[in-house]
């Protein structure tokens, strides 16, 4: 791995036993992100984008093969090691929002800031000025029920960063808005990505979150079917048997 690189796979696969069936939901995948890119991983249900995505998240464990991040082979890590990773190196955004219902649009953003020790005030403070980096400044005491899917999804953006981390993974970030609203968290995430360097990945089949990427990666039956980068106003394809 190069230190360009802050996350590379290496003949990954996540083979599942169903019935008398062995489905591999990824199957010997490598794939380089480089740091401070915007990354897109695309393919139709079923091709293994998320399985990809859930696995670089250190959200699931693979059959065989190896997640690198920032050349740190994450299957070797302990729980809590892990746990270490997913609060303060990774930030996650889901297509559900996963808002806790019962806090505030505050709250809910101070949330992994608890799980990293920080103090209250600290907590509360930084809650705000990411609320207000994501439109919401006037909205941090609502509830999710009390926000439009959109805001909602902002809150998720507002969480995702809360505990400065190098790298957002967003899975389906625009599936559950209509067309303006994804544009405008499009918008904000590769503000995020260009004015911060903040590494972004992001599981979709959005052509408007493909056109903002650096690099794609086409999955289908489990493999990447090819790569695409973009070179200066160009983006070249290498195509991955």
């Amino acid at each position: 791995m190069t230190s360009e690189n802050i996350i590379e796979t290496q003949d990954l696969s996540r083979h599942y036993q169903i019935g008398g069936n062995m489905v591999k939901a990824l199957d010997s995948v490598d794939v380089q992100i480089k740091r401070g890119e915007y990354s897109s991983l695309v393919g139709p249900s079923g091709s293994g984008k998320t399985t990809l995505f859930n696995l670089i998240g250190g959200l699931d464990r693979p059959t065989k093969g190896k997640v690198y991040i920032d050349d740190v082979d994450i299957a070797k890590l302990d729980a809590y090691e892990l746990a270490w990773l997913r609060c303060h190196k990774v930030g996650y955004i889901f297509q559900t929002f996963n808002l806790i219902p019962v806090l505030t649009a505050s709250e809910n953003v101070a949330l992994p800031m608890i799980f990293a020790g920080k103090s209250r005030k600290e907590r509360t403070e930084k809650a705000a000025n990411l609320l207000k980096t994501v439109g919401l400044g006037e909205r941090m005491n609502h509830r999710p029920v009390e926000l439009s899917a959109g805001q909602q999804q902002r809150v998720a953006i507002a969480r995702a960063l809360a505990n400065d981390p190098t790298i957002i993974l967003a899975d389906e970030p625009t599936g559950n808005l209509d067309l303006n609203t994804g544009l405008e968290i499009i918008e904000i995430l590769r503000k995020l990505n260009t004015e911060s360097g903040v590494t972004i990945i992001a599981a979709t089949h959005d052509l408007k979150i493909i056109n903002v990427s650096d690099s794609l990666f086409w999955l289908r039956d489990g493999k990447i079917e090819r790569t695409e980068r973009k070179n200066n106003s160009n983006r070249e394809m290498q195509t991955t048997s």
